[in-house]
């Protein structure tokens, strides 16, 4: 019993995860999970991964309705929390790219609802009658949800973003431009009408709103790496969510966790968490 649930842990968070944006929210699921498991009559189950995967989808689902209220009132941009990741995360998972920050930021605007069926039909390849039963609706209104779904991530979605290689090479130059205070340096490597969100949840200083722009995202950047909280530590290049970003470390704490999406060599898009309740998934 217990090896079965172990051989699907990790599955079964990135689940959780997913769905819910939160790294400790996903812990509580798959503990929750757990429980169920535990207590479940299980002669009947025949596929346990797919018993596991619908167990943590639906427990995902309650939880991220009881979150929107939440979400609803926080101060400043919302972003789901960093995860450190392995370079091999697309040998760990299904559709490792669903865990991209950009794709996870894009399964934000879904419905609960949308999120889940879309996850469901997806990543696991379930049948609409099997999503039905999940999320609790007819077979017709899964197959909508279902389209609308994908639609509205498909067109969302980043669609020429460097590869792994490119964007390594890339954070390692906004590295060294930064922390250098190299304001020509770090405006060439911004896109002209590249967009900056932060996450400080009210918490610690950050942008309220998003920042339009390479001149004006350069000279908010420069501005927050002069601060001495920040200045007096370093930044290092880690592999955030799949994918090569920045780390911003005080002291051995880590502050601030960057990704970024870049096209033909330049950012289009930065995203920096701060909120330390928000950084406890990439504590390394």
């Amino acid at each position: 019993m217990t090896d079965v649930f172990e051989e699907h842990r990790r599955l079964l968070f990135g689940t959780a995860y997913r769905m819910l944006g939160s790294v400790a929210d996903a812990e509580d699921i798959v503990q929750d999970a757990w429980i169920t498991w535990n207590r479940a009559d299980r002669t009947d189950v025949e596929h346990p991964k797919a018993y596991l995967v619908r167990t943590v989808t639906n427990l995902s689902l309650n939880r991220l309705k009881s979150a929107q209220a939440v979400r609803e009132s926080y101060v400043g941009p919302w972003l789901p929390e960093p995860l450190l990741t392995s370079p091999d995360v697309a040998e760990e998972a299904e559709l490792a790219d669903t865990v991209s920050m950009a794709v996870l930021v894009v399964l934000e605007t879904l419905t609960p609802t949308e999120r889940a069926v879309f996850m469901l039909r997806e990543v696991f390849g379930y049948s609409y009658a099997e999503i039905a039963e999940v999320v609790g609706k007819s077979g017709a209104s899964v197959r909508q949800s279902a389209h609308r779904a994908r639609e509205h991530v498909q067109a969302r979605r980043p669609r020429f973003t460097a590869d792994a290689g490119e964007q390594r090479e890339i954070a390692e130059k906004f590295r060294e431009a930064c922390t250098g205070g190299d304001l020509g340096a770090v405006l060439e490597l911004l896109a002209p009408d590249v967009v900056s969100w932060s996450d400080g949840g009210g918490i610690v200083t950050a942008a309220r709103r998003p920042l339009h722009g390479h001149d004006n995202v350069a000279r908010w950047w420069l501005g927050v790496l002069a601060k001495p909280e920040v200045r007096d530590g370093e930044m290092r290049v880690a592999e955030i969510n799949g994918e090569p970003g920045l780390l911003l470390v005080h002291s051995g704490v880590t502050v601030g966790a960057l990704t970024f999406e870049a096209v033909d060599g330049r950012i289009t898009a930065l995203r920096i968490a701060v909120n330390p309740q928000k950084l406890r998934g990439i504590q390394d």
